[in-house]
């Protein structure tokens, strides 16, 4: 069985209680969980909660819900801990609660190369940087890949540096620059693996913990795909999204 995870903190700390917030009449993890269960590849969508708040709201439109304990320390660990239980389940996919706007098609991409290639555990997107702001953002965490598509090194940082670029509107014309949407797709194995190891330097260093898994040698395949995604951080993200969302009303009428 292939099974979607949704982890749903409540107190987010740069947008308290975001995942109840409302874009275009529905809280943004319904928005979440119904583009999820869009995918043709996930056999479940569970939505793993901290609050009994959302829990009530999830189980309000129909999702199976399960509590998980305040004091986990991460998303990848409350999936985690709900994997645990799902001894039937051989791949996990931990889907960001904040990305409102995920297709189907993108979580089916990420999850092909885990049922077409045996050597491959953990996979993720990541899409080609279009614009100065993203570039610039360290709210954008960029990736860089080798020639088997396998993650050298994500980073806040603008890479790789483009020597030859003299402006930032160059580097994105001179040279591939990607950024990473952070939907992971796992082995059950290797999602438990991951999450009982400690946390690394270069993962507190970025505040990525995905720098964890390469600085254990867990290979991570990326999949590039053609589909942008909007993770809500901020008050101003959450402004774009209820825009985004009135221009797709807007434009699929009838």
């Amino acid at each position: 069985m292939i099974i979607g995870i949704i982890p749903a903190r409540f107190a987010s700390t740069r947008l308290f209680g975001k995942i109840l917030a409302d874009i275009g009449g529905k809280p943004l993890i319904q928005h979440t969980y119904e583009n999820s269960k869009k995918s043709k590849l996930l056999n479940d969508v569970i939505i793993a909660v901290d609050d009994d708040k959302v829990a009530r709201v999830a189980r309000g439109f129909g999702a199976r819900v399960i509590v998980t304990p305040k004091d986990l320390q991460s998303g990848s660990d409350r999936v985690a801990y709900v994997t645990r239980d799902l001894t039937d389940a051989k791949i996990i996919v931990n889907i960001q609660a904040d990305e409102p706007f995920i297709k189907g098609t993108m979580i089916d991409q990420a999850v092909e190369p885990l049922l077409f290639d045996k050597t491959v555990n953990i996979s993720t997107l990541a899409k080609r940087i279009e614009t100065v702001e993203e570039l610039r953002s360290p709210s954008v965490v960029k990736v860089v890949f080798d020639y088997n598509n396998f993650a050298m090194y994500f980073s806040r940082s603008a890479i790789p540096f483009v020597r030859d670029a003299k402006t930032n509107s160059e580097k994105i014309q001179l040279t591939e620059i990607y950024k990473h949407i952070g939907l992971y797709v796992y082995r059950r194995d290797s999602l438990l693996k991951f999450t009982k190891l400690q946390q690394t330097d270069l993962e507190k260093t970025e505040k990525l913990e995905q720098l964890r898994m390469l600085e254990n040698s867990l290979k991570i395949k990326i999949v590039i795909t053609e589909f942008d995604s909007l993770s809500i951080d901020t008050q101003e993200d959450l402004v774009k999204a209820r825009k985004y969302y009135l221009r797709y009303l807007s434009a699929n009428k009838g």
